[in-house]
């Protein structure tokens, strides 16, 4: 590729894909596919596990990759939402999460080499969830001093993850879905250690979630707050996703695009969810909302996240490449 994914940025808005459970639970999965040949004999119950597919079934990961990249997206998200020791813990999984990483890793590469050309490179994002403990946050509502995970033991689970989708070959690093900043801390000490060590450094993008109306993130960060707390960080874009639809964000991009010296991003949901948890906006009406973002020059780079198909991408994809990038003054 000639043009870095830096390059291309300050030229044109990128399109990142959608929801990878969303696209999985369209194949109505059995406890089987999860166990595959390898895990047939775990004491526990693995569906719904869906990292773990792109090990049993990578047939079915590759494909929804090839969907995103059809529906134009320029960026394709790693199976490995819940890829750590931490999540993976759940299912007493912590031994396959290299392979669950590296694999993920291999399997969106292969997709992205497949339809890259010097016209338009794809890339390949690793998805660095935010695990199921928070370092800021008691689960215990009688005992708001206690933790259940430790900053030590996060940037320890980040690095193993963070190692293995670097050697599994992804172009950049997704810390997303950020519910509590200090996790988030973790994984860029995490990545920074691993970047120190192995001699290389490719492009980090965080991605923070406003829980709610209130404007916050579940440790209690405004989005200017999330911001100054992990500006120090060599990152490359800063964002928000999931949580709200794009209508019910747009408030909280417009404070990230004013306050950011970095490229910003956004993969929202599509909508908030029914009665049933399930998403009901259709692709015009998510491109619509979408569209107001673009008007207001918000943007470098935007998909979509719960509830998002490779129809809704293609309908963000098609208004985006109508519009300019947000403009900064520095990277």
């Amino acid at each position: 590729m000639n043009k870095s994914i830096k390059d291309i940025l300050n030229d044109r808005i990128l399109i990142l894909d959608g929801a990878m459970g969303t696209m999985i639970q369209r194949y109505k999965l059995d406890e089987k596919d999860f166990r595959g040949t390898q895990f047939v004999n775990s004491e526990n119950d693995l569906k719904g596990n869906n990292d773990l597919l792109s090990i049993t079934r990578p047939d079915i990961i590759k494909a929804i990759h090839v969907e995103y990249l059809e529906a134009g997206a320029d960026i394709i998200e790693t199976n490995t939402f819940s890829g750590t020791t931490i999540a993976q813990a759940d299912y007493k999984l912590e031994s396959a999460v290299y392979d669950i990483n590296f694999q993920s890793a291999k399997i969106a590469k292969q997709a992205a080499k497949e339809f890259s050309t010097s016209e338009k490179p794809r890339f390949v994002a690793g998805s660095i969830g935010p695990t199921n403990k928070t370092a800021s946050i008691s689960p215990v509502i009688n005992d708001p001093g206690f933790r259940a995970i430790s900053f030590d033991e996060l940037v320890s689970a980040f690095k193993l993850q963070t190692e293995a989708l670097i050697e599994g070959g992804v172009d950049i690093l997704l810390v997303e879905t950020v519910i509590d900043t200090l996790n988030a801390k973790a994984a860029l000490f995490a990545i920074e250690q691993v970047f120190q060590e192995k001699g290389v450094e490719i492009p980090i993008m965080v991605s923070g979630t406003i829980t709610d109306q209130s404007g916050r993130t579940l440790s209690g960060q405004t989005t200017e707050a999330f911001l100054i707390s992990t500006e120090h960080a060599p990152i490359t874009s800063i964002g928000l996703n999931c949580a709200l639809g794009a209508k019910d964000l747009r408030p909280y991009l417009q404070v990230m695009s004013k306050k950011s010296a970095f490229l910003v991003s956004s993969h929202p949901n599509a909508g908030l969810p029914n009665e049933f948890g399930e998403y009901d906006e259709t692709p015009e009406m998510m491109a619509e909302q979408i569209k107001v973002f673009l008007e207001e020059g918000l943007l470098n780079i935007v998909g979509g996240c719960c509830g998002t198909t490779p129809a809704h991408i293609k309908a963000i994809a098609d208004l985006a490449s109508n519009y300019k990038p947000r403009e900064i003054n520095q990277y």
